[in-house]
């Protein structure tokens, strides 16, 4: 059994407790927080440690060199492991946070472990609640050498990405790309394939990337959704997502590679 000092994660909102090196630091170096504590979870690390999650107060200033960063601003620099291990530390604190009392008659909810759960009180109910996974699809649609992007109006001025929307109740992840891309642009495709799935723990979703083949249609954006939409050649690609780690980057990337293009793309002219 490994008898390693446990992990321990601290969350201030969505911000992780950092190192002058951008690393979780040692449990040891956290101790200064304990009088901040606001809630603290306990789960277990893939090669068997124990992994504590803890979250401090939205006004909790750490002791030098250490500081709070969003952890958006840590996924290209996270290990694949470390980052794995904060993205379920943050979804299990949004979930014992949202969780407190039953949703089906309102009682009180304890936490239990292994897995993490929060169980009713009531003796009449004792539903348990786990924590929410909300599945998100992202295509990247191809017609040739060119690529469907699109902004939302809240994106930075200039910047596009691959479409993306939340799987309906009811429906697979399949109908729910062909339907996101009817609703938001008007285009059918064809040729769907699963790419590959990340956590995006902000606050709990799970990305299921596909690609696709144009097959018909013109391009209609949706109002107040998709600011602008159309399909950019390999060659002249517009200012993507920053965070490589991002599923939309990670759809661009092997468009690039597959015609033969340089990653991170050369800025068009």
């Amino acid at each position: 059994m490994h008898r390693a000092n446990p992990i321990v994660l601290v969350f201030r909102g969505h911000q992780l407790l950092v190192d002058a090196a951008g690393q979780p630091p040692a449990a040891a170096l956290a101790r200064p927080l304990a009088d901040a504590v606001l809630r603290q979870l306990d789960f277990a690390a893939g090669d068997g440690r124990r992994c504590m999650t803890v979250e401090v107060g939205r006004d909790t200033e750490p002791p030098p060199p250490l500081a709070f960063q969003h952890l958006k601003s840590l996924l290209d620099s996270l290990s694949a492991t470390t980052l794995a291990l904060a993205a379920r530390a943050l979804e299990l604190l949004e979930f014992d946070r949202a969780h407190r009392f039953c949703g089906a008659c309102g009682a009180p909810t304890t936490l239990t472990t292994d897995p993490p759960a929060r169980r009713c009180s009531a003796p009449d109910c004792g539903r348990e609640h786990f924590p929410r996974v909300s599945p998100v699809v992202i295509v990247a649609v191809e017609r040739g050498p060119e690529i469907l992007l699109g902004r939302s109006p809240h994106f930075p001025p200039g910047l596009y990405s691959t479409l993306a929307g939340f799987v309906d109740a009811g429906e697979s992840a399949e109908q729910a790309v062909h339907r996101e891309i009817h609703e938001e642009t008007g285009l059918r495709i064809r040729a769907l394939r699963y790419f590959s799935s990340q956590a995006w723990p902000f606050p709990h979703a799970l990305m299921l990337g596909y690609q696709a083949e144009y097959e018909a249609g013109e391009i209609v954006c949706a109002p107040g959704e998709i600011e602008d939409a159309r399909f950019f050649h390999v060659d002249a690609l517009p200012p993507l997502f920053p965070i490589r780690y991002a599923m939309a980057n990670l759809l661009l990337r092997d468009f690039c590679l597959r015609h033969d293009r340089p990653w991170p793309p050369r800025p068009a002219n």
